[in-house]
Formats: C-alpha cells, structure tokens, sequence
C-alpha cells in the first residue's frame, strides 16, 4: 500500500481521530490501542467519514487518556501510528492539573548528590543522560515521573561541572533535550552543565550605589558588550569581552579613555546592555566569524558565552559576567539588562518545544504560529508554566547576577500579568530596580489577558515606555519641520499633561523613556545628514547635540544610545544588527575628533544631574511648576520653584533650534548656569539679556533670595 497514510491524534481528552489516506475500503477496519507496549484497549469507532482516499474515524473512549504513558494505535492491515497527544496542551483544565509551583526545575547542585527536575508532562519517559568531568562514557538513567508532570532523579555523589541533556519521549519520538532551566552550559549550548553556583557568589555591592529616588533621577546608556571594546586602535586586551569592559584604564591610540573608563566619565547612572543572556546566532567557538545583537533568545537563564575568553569553559562566563557587574556596581553605574521573552532564536529546536511540544508558543485561531514578533514564534508567556519560566529567569538575573534593570524587547507580545509579577518581585528587592519596554501594539491576541502595550499604560505603573512620539517630533524639528513645535513641546512636559491637541499619554512622566536614537534603525546623525544635506558637518553636529540637549531637558527619562554623544554614523544603513563591528563599534577616534560634542554631553548630563528642575514626574506637580513658550525662534522652558532643596527660585531654558542668534530679555538679572558648553552650578556671569547661539542650548538661573 504505498499510497497509504496513517495517523492517529488524540483531539480531545476521549477522543482519537485516525485518518487514513486510502483507496482502499472502511469495511472490516478494527484498530487497537496498545498501552506502554504491554496492554491492549479494543477501540470502537463512534464516528466514520469516508470517500474514495480518506478515511476518518473517530473513537471515544470511556475515560479521558492518562498522560505520561506510551500509546500506539494499532490498525487492522495498516500497521501501527504513535498517536500523538501534543493537543492535549490544549484541553480544558491542563494548566490547573500540570501547573508546577515549585522552585526546584533543573539541575540542583549539593556537595553529595544533585537533584534533576524537568517539566514534561506530555512525555512517556524521559531519561537523564550525563558525564561527570574524567568521564569517558555518558551514563543513562531512568527518570521518575512526579505529580504534575515533573520528572526527577537524585544522583548521589559529586556532580559539579557535570555535562547533561534529557532524552524525552514524546508521542513516541525522542529528542536529545537540553535543560529549559540550564544555568551554565558548554559552548553554543551543545550540553547543559551541573554548576556549584555557592562557589560562584559574589558579594551583592548594590547598597553602595548612589541613591536613586526616581526613575526621573536616571539617565540611561545603552550599549553593547561587544561595541564598547571591539575598537582596534585601544589598549583594551579582552577585546568585545565582559573582561575587556571590566578593564580600567585603558586608552585609545588618541589617549581617549576607554570601556569602563569612558562610561565613567560619561556621568550615565545607568549602562543599558543589549542581550547577555545565550543568544543563538553567533559561534561561540569563533564570534570573530559574526556579528549579532543577541535578539534571538537559546537560554533564559545561561550568560552569552561569545562574550566569555572561553566559551567551553561553563564557569567562565558566569564568572566574568558577575565580575563586570560588580565593577560597573563600584563605578557608580548601575546595570539594565535587555531581555527578549517575546520569542526565541527557532522554536522547532528550542528545548521548550522538544520538552512540552504545543505549549510554549502561541497560536493563531487557525492553528498556526503566531508571528507578531516578526520572529516566526511567538512566546505564549499567558501560559502559567510559561509565565513561570520568565518570571523564574527574571528572579535569577536579579538574585544571582544583581541585575538593576530590565529593557524589555517588544514588551506589547508579553502579558501584563507576567511582567507585572516580576516588577512585584524586582520592586521588593529593590525599590530603584528599573523597568521599561517597547510598547509598540504589534496586534498579538493573549487569551485572558492585555500586553505590554503603551495603551495599557495604567495597567502597568511600575514600567517606563519607549516614547516614539517625543523620537519622532524632536528628530523631524530640529532638521526643519516648524509643524512639530507644539509636539515637541507636548513632549517636553513629559507627555502627562493636556498641550494643544495632544491628551496625556502617561500616568505620570516616569513612564516616558524620551530618546531620538536607540540601538534600532540608523543613528540620529545618519538621518540629519540625509534631511539636511545642504549643511557643513560642524552644523549637522550642532544639531545632534541639540537633539541630546532636548532629551535630556525634558520631563521623562532620557535615554542615550552609544556613539550618539559624538554622532557616531553607521554609514548610511538602518538595521545593522548582524552587519559587523564595522558598523556597530564605538569609535574612540572619532570621540576625540569630536571632543568638543562629548564634551557637551557630559555637560548636559552635569546639567540634569545637578539641578532638582527635572525630577518632578506627577503631572499635578508638573503644571503649575513649568512654563513652556517660544523666544525668537527658540522654545523656552521656565521652571519655577525649583524645590524646597534647592538654591534656585527660577531656572530657564533655552533651546534654540534656528540657524540664528535667540535674544531673550528677563525682568531681572540671571545667573548663568549652562553656556551651552559648560554646566555652571555657582558663578557664572549675571546678566539680563540672554543670547543663544544657532542650534544650541543655554541655561540660567534666578538664585532665591538669601534666607528664603
């Protein structure tokens, strides 16, 4: 019969459907279930559809079909189909019956013996397949299945450094698994590893941070491990490492200080990492034969090893990852992790499909995947085992690494439920720990649920928002676009507050992440050269730190990605996430080239820090506080009454946007604070007149009254 087709599929907790593509006739057709290959249940057909070359049966059985056994239907002159129960992940009531609460999945490492635990409730049998270090040979043992479908097994004796995968069986086909819950594995994740993390800890310095009251109060970095150090012409040893940031000291051939000694001098409190967690699209072996930001997710749990000086040791980049932490920790800068739990690298492989298949990714009504990501899955983190994971792989990067943040990527995918669950958890440890995301509503359907989205903004106080509407309004005026003024001024105030024909779009401006650059698309200075061609470079960059003067002078937290403070180009190209060091390095040449502009961003960073005028974020307090108005051209930003602590009545500022001279003349004489190069807390020339040079920014003060 080599035109015959045969399955079996278990389509409801009773029910088996046989298709069989035939010509041959339904009569006489019997079929059997056989159980672990040992007991035979006779199956009797309750429905049958028939035509010339298919047969569909349906057979319901007196009792819903225990998971966790071996089953195989057995068909009269047609041989024998595994029948697969991958559906049953769908049945009513399967999270209520295989939810694990537990805090004991994966490999649980104790001196004289280590506990292994995997969540596979569909499987017949999973084995534990492992080699302890000076071993030759992988041993092979049989796992316990547990209530709620967790399998286990005690190895008595020592098991650090011990390689391990499972062999789980699922619907009769078994796959050599690695541990969803794996935390330190071999070189592009071939084997999970048994770690002795008591022997990996390292103190948990966060408390000497300087104080963070609000997010307001942050002004975020992002960058790459790899970018910060991959520049050629540094002193830097571990080139593109988390050693190589660690290292201080270090110069450019211009005497530019570099890595971790640059970031110090940049006056950030916090450094943004694109993903360090185990991404799957660079060799680990060789990450000199690519390039990859590290939006596609392998471990959740499992440090990137490319970053590491060895890859196959496991220890190593668990180590140099928590090293680098602590030394950016006692450099004053604390650390924002980007996470990806909207999808992975390819789920067809990933260990959550081989270990549950049908459970981990959502679905379309149809059947297929669904693909809001644009990634080809996308995660179903509504699913409570899911949510566990992520929240269970957020809880560690806190616990173990003393992350202080998280960037979460297309946060609109993931279910408010979850990420509010982990900022519960993340909150309590910390009350600075920073979270924000894109917000960007990708149109993905969660069952019972809303996502991330900025529209669901008072769902979810504790976050921050990628603020695309402050991007797109400073980046188009400040080339020319004179029909985004009052944008951009809605934009300064934080987007909390009614402005022209804007409404609030926050709760409160700590949820306004305001930039005009981030790792994503071309960099700000790509896009003036392209608007505005007709301009010398010295002007093109005046205009890039003007672009940095209104991040930074506005109601929200102002986020910077690097190379921006110099206006770093990546020549021209707009996704550059695999396109080479090349076009993502930092260049320190081109940072001493352009002192004057590094200059000024550390200036303006000065600013912000040393003033109270931008803390405020209710929007009750905002109003009455702040006047928002034009001077020549210029937008004018008056804050009054500072605060209670502070030495100022009234501070001005002026950001001029025109390719002319801004006058402005005050009722009463000013200090100087800011002159657009240097920030000047005490000081600077008084005056009544201010002059505020083309494409620039100035800042002064009105001191309050002595004993006041």
């Amino acid at each position: 019969m080599k035109d015959t087709f045969l399955s079996a599929r278990l389509v409801e907790p009773n029910l088996i459907r046989l298709v069989i593509f035939t010509s041959s006739s339904f009569e006489g057709l019997s079929a059997v279930l056989l159980i672990d290959r040992r007991r035979e249940l006779p199956l009797k057909s309750s429905r049958v559809n028939s035509t010339s070359s298919v047969i569909v049966a349906d057979y319901r059985l007196a009792n819903p079909l225990e998971l966790g056994h071996s089953y195989v239907v057995l068909v009269s002159g047609y041989g024998e189909t595994p029948l697969d129960i991958s559906e049953a992940t769908s049945f009513p009531g399967f999270d209520e019956a295989y939810f694990y609460p537990g805090d004991d999945l994966g490999a649980s490492y104790r001196k004289e013996g280590t506990s292994f635990k995997i969540w596979a409730p569909l499987a017949s049998n999973v084995m534990l397949k492992v080699k302890r270090p000076g071993e030759s040979r992988s041993s092979y043992y049989r796992m316990e299945r547990l209530p709620r479908g967790v399998w286990s097994i005690f190895c008595p004796g020592d098991y650090a450094r011990a390689e391990y995968t499972y062999l789980v069986t699922n619907s009769e086909v078994t796959y050599n698994c690695s541990d969803p819950y794996a935390k330190c594995s071999l070189a592009n994740g071939r084997r999970s590893v048994v770690a002795d993390f008591r022997s990996l800890y390292r103190s948990d310095r966060r408390n000497a941070l300087p104080r963070l009251n609000e997010p307001t109060e942050a002004i975020v970095y992002e960058a790459s491990v790899r970018d910060l150090t991959s520049d050629p012409d540094t002193d830097v040893v571990n080139k593109g490492k988390y050693k190589g940031l660690s290292e201080k000291g270090r110069r450019s051939k211009d005497g530019i200080p570099v890595g971790l000694d640059y970031l110090t001098s940049l006056g950030i409190t916090h450094l943004q990492l694109l993903p360090v967690y185990d991404f799957q699209s660079v060799d680990e072996l060789h990450p000199e034969s690519g390039y990859n930001w590290g939006y596609d997710p392998r471990q959740y749990f499992v440090p990137e090893g490319s970053y590491s000086t060895d890859a196959n040791n496991p220890y190593a980049r668990i180590e140099e990852l928590r090293d680098l932490i602590l030394t950016l920790h006692d450099a004053g800068i604390r650390v924002v992790m980007d996470v990806v739990y909207n999808h992975v690298y390819e789920y067809i492989s990933s260990p959550f499909e081989k270990a549950v298949p049908n459970y981990y990714f959502r679905k379309r009504p149809d059947g297929r995947l669904a693909n809001c990501s644009y990634c080809g899955d996308d995660v179903a983190s509504e699913r409570p085992m899911v949510r566990k994971l992520i929240v269970d792989s957020a809880k560690w990067w806190i616990d173990f690494y003393h992350m202080d943040g998280f960037r979460f990527d297309l946060m609109g995918i993931v279910d408010a439920t979850t990420l509010s669950e982990i900022a519960s958890y993340a909150k309590k440890k910390d009350a600075s720990f920073f979270l924000h995301g894109e917000g960007w509503n990708m149109g993905s359907q969660i069952d019972g649920d809303v996502g991330g989205t900025m529209g669901n903004y008072r769902r979810l106080p504790e976050f921050g928002f990628f603020n695309d509407s402050f991007r797109e309004a400073v980046k188009h005026f400040l080339v020319g676009d004179e029909g985004k003024r009052s944008d951009v001024k809605f934009s300064m105030l934080g987007s909390v507050n009614e402005f022209a024909h804007r409404s609030p779009m926050f709760l409160d401006a700590r949820q306004s992440t305001n930039y005009v650059e981030c790792h994503d698309n071309g960099t700000y200075f790509d896009f003036v050269s392209r608007a505005r061609g007709d301009l010398s470079l010295e002007e093109r960059l005046k205009i890039c730190g003007l672009a940095m003067a209104f991040v930074l002078l506005s109601y929200g937290v102002p986020f910077i990605h690097m190379g921006q403070e110099v206006g770093l180009t990546k020549f021209g190209h707009e996704n550059t996430y695999n396109e080479g060091d090349k076009y993502n390095q930092m260049s320190y040449s081109v940072v001493k080239e352009r002192e004057w502009l590094y200059n000024l961003f550390r200036s303006l960073v000065a600013l912000r820090r040393g003033s109270l005028a931008f803390r405020p974020f209710d929007p009750r307090a905002i109003a009455p506080l702040v006047d928002i108005l034009d001077a020549d051209g210029a937008i004018f930003l008056r804050v009054r009454g500072e605060s209670e602590l502070g030495i100022n009545e009234e501070v001005d500022f002026f950001l001029n946007p025109t390719g002319h001279e801004a006058h402005f003349v005050f009722p009463s004489p000013r200090e100087e604070i800011f002159d657009g190069r240097e920030f000047i807390p005490v000081g600077g020339k008084e005056g009544i007149e201010a002059r505020i040079p083309a494409r620039s920014a100035k800042a002064y003060a009105k001191r309050k009254e002595h004993g006041k």
